[in-house]
């Protein structure tokens, strides 16, 4: 019975050897590809109806994968969440060169309607709060990189003052899209998002540093 067991292990030896390189490559790029498409689903999907109402098996119809292959790529419903914030946020454009100019493409009429789409911290940060500690902790590293690129972009006379204009709009902005999309009021929605661009805007040109005239 052990001359049988061997003479098996050394055929399966001699058959993996002679498996060609490429194989082995296609493979784990199928698997690498698999993945990117399971945490871009679960990312537009948490996005558009929040975590508890997304489930694994909705996750992997969307990226054309079976259920059963989810435990493969993830360990659990909460493991890919984290991935999912991480990823929205790691892809996040980056702002464009100041405050009052991110804002006007922040707080539009098409970004409200874009929840699958869009800005994850106002689609998903009230719900992330009730996450396990690997979900905040990438909303939380989002946060803090987002700070920073709103920062090089923020009125102030030093650091302190641009970083402290950029955490004040970022939470004017979030804040001011999470109450645009909870109106039932389109007029009253529109004035939200039209009135944080306006304030933001006149907040920035009074930070900004006068010009010396000598």
């Amino acid at each position: 019975m052990m001359d049988v067991m061997f003479a098996f292990m050394a055929d399966v030896m001699y058959l993996v050897k002679r498996v060609p390189e490429g194989t082995m490559k296609v493979s784990r790029e199928q698997v690498a590809e698999n993945r990117r498409a399971i945490i871009d689903a679960a990312g537009r999907l948490f996005r558009q109806r929040g975590f508890e109402s997304v489930t694994v098996a909705e996750v992997m119809q969307a990226a054309g994968l079976t259920h059963g292959a989810f435990y493969g790529y993830f360990a659990s419903k909460e493991d890919l969440v984290a991935h999912a914030i991480a990823e929205a946020l790691a892809g996040s454009a980056a702002p464009p060169g100041d405050l009052a100019a991110y804002a006007a493409i922040y707080l539009s009429g098409a970004h409200r309607d874009d929840r699958a789409g869009g800005c994850p911290f106002a689609a998903l940060a009230a719900e992330t709060v009730r996450q396990p500690a690997g979900a905040r902790a990438a909303m939380t590293a989002g946060l803090e990189r987002q700070i920073e690129r709103l920062s090089a972009g923020a009125p102030g006379a030093d650091a302190a003052d641009r970083r402290r204009a950029a955490i004040g709009g970022w939470a004017a902005m979030v804040g001011a899209m999470i109450l645009a999309r909870v109106s039932d009021d389109p007029a009253l929605s529109d004035e939200v998002l039209d009135q944080t661009r306006a304030w933001i805007a006149s907040h920035g040109d009074r930070r900004a540093p006068r010009k010396s005239h000598t």
